[in-house]
């Protein structure tokens, strides 16, 4: 995702204005980087290191409207869900399952290590300290030398204002070898509006926050939108969260996955390049780097597993590996990103990942089992190529339940 000033002023009015705060057309001059930086951002080779990711943000603000529990929303039965661990509407792209009438077709991804894209959700208080966000001072290491206010503020008012953030929260500053994305969603006080950023970082207590800021979400929407740059996609919707690789419990919503944009098709004929729904967008670079030969692999396309494959008999042996399967078959995995490089990374809120290096003992990207387990089911996912906002997951029957309303 290569941020440049061209991307900023043609991510214009093209985008659904009924919920997005699309990003308008200006002169270069008036952009808030110094030269200095802009010029590291656009320029910044892309590769996702192991065991991190490196992105430049290309940068989409948008807004959601809906009311909690909409009666547009289809919904479940069973027990209430809480916002916190499973957010937005019971249709939500997160929410809605495979249906019996998918389309498979064959995906063609080569890469098969795993690794973790981290995303950070962050509750916040009325008490918590009011700090400003600024730009960031640099893609690498230096991201907290960042003194210019929010790019987008000069558009829209509220990127401008101060955020409410717990006082202890440090989300460390970019290493030599260590760029991380950091797609973020705050939380406010007021429990549904979800603040996005891109380059996430807070070096220190009581800090400023650093990030690029993609905009506010509603909790209670349809949860497509927010920080993940190379497709406009959620910070926090299907991102596996704290216990999802551990308990004995199915995971019960998509996955998001990052893939080397090598495997994803560019067609500059298309009315949407590069993407489809539901990703607003494709990387600036996708022209030249989107290489793959396939067109229904691209941005925002939805993968899953089909249904006469079974664990058994791809042979996977770690239980966090059945349960990525699992959920693959049931939900499918929306690529939101491009890894830059011969990898695919799975997206984490960072408890999970923090839980599950206390529990197993080691990080998720150091786990062989789950590495060898990933690559198989890699090599036996397809892309659901009738997806659309008419049949989130194919339409048809859906191979779960329902999920039911939120409850708080």
């Amino acid at each position: 995702m290569i941020f440049d000033p061209i991307t900023l002023s043609a991510i214009s009015h093209t985008l659904n204005a009924a919920s997005v705060i699309s990003i308008s057309t200006q002169n270069q001059s008036n952009l808030t980087l110094s030269q200095a930086t802009k010029s590291e951002l656009a320029n910044h080779p892309k590769k996702l290191s192991h065991p991190t990711k490196t992105t430049t943000p290309t940068l989409i603000a948008q807004a959601t409207t809906s009311t909690p529990n909409s009666t547009t929303s289809q919904c479940g039965s069973g027990q209430p869900r809480d916002k916190y661990t499973q957010p937005f509407a019971c249709d939500s792209i997160w929410n809605m399952p495979i249906g019996s009438n998918a389309q498979y077709v064959d995906a063609y991804i080569g890469s098969t290590g795993v690794g973790v894209d981290t995303d950070w959700f962050i509750i916040t208080q009325d008490s918590d300290p009011a700090v400003p966000t600024y730009m960031p001072g640099s893609w690498g290491p230096g991201r907290c030398t960042g003194t210019q206010v929010q790019q987008q503020a000069q558009w829209h008012p509220e990127a401008g204002e101060q955020l409410k953030v717990p006082e202890n929260l440090i989300i460390e500053d970019a290493k030599a070898n260590s760029t991380p994305n950091n797609s973020s969603a705050f939380l406010k006080p007021d429990g549904r509006t979800l603040v996005s950023f891109n380059v996430t970082t807070r070096c220190w207590q009581n800090g400023p926050v650093h990030g690029v800021w993609f905009g506010q979400q509603d909790i209670y929407g349809d949860g497509i939108d927010g920080g993940h740059g190379g497709s406009g996609m959620s910070s926090i919707g299907g991102s596996i969260r704290k216990g999802e690789l551990l308990n004995d419990e199915p995971i019960r919503h998509a996955l998001k996955i990052v893939l080397w944009g090598k495997w994803l098709h560019y067609n500059a004929s298309s009315s949407t390049p590069g993407h489809r729904w539901p990703a607003r967008l494709a990387d600036s670079y996708a022209a030249n780097q989107y290489q793959g030969s396939n067109p229904a692999l691209v941005m925002g396309s939805l993968l899953a597993i089909p249904p006469n494959v079974t664990a058994e008999s791809l042979g996977l042996t770690s239980k966090a590996g059945k349960k990525i399967f699992q959920a693959m078959q049931d939900y499918g995995a929306y690529v939101v990103d491009d890894a830059g490089w011969d990898y695919n990374y799975l997206c984490v809120e960072r408890s999970a990942e923090q839980e599950y290096e206390a529990v197993i003992g080691h990080e998720i990207h150091g786990d062989a089992a789950l590495q060898a387990d990933f690559a198989k089911i890699i090599a036996a996912v397809k892309v659901v190529n009738n997806n659309a906002s008419n049949s989130i997951g194919g339409g048809g029957t859906p191979r779960q339940p329902l999920a039911p309303p939120i409850g708080n």
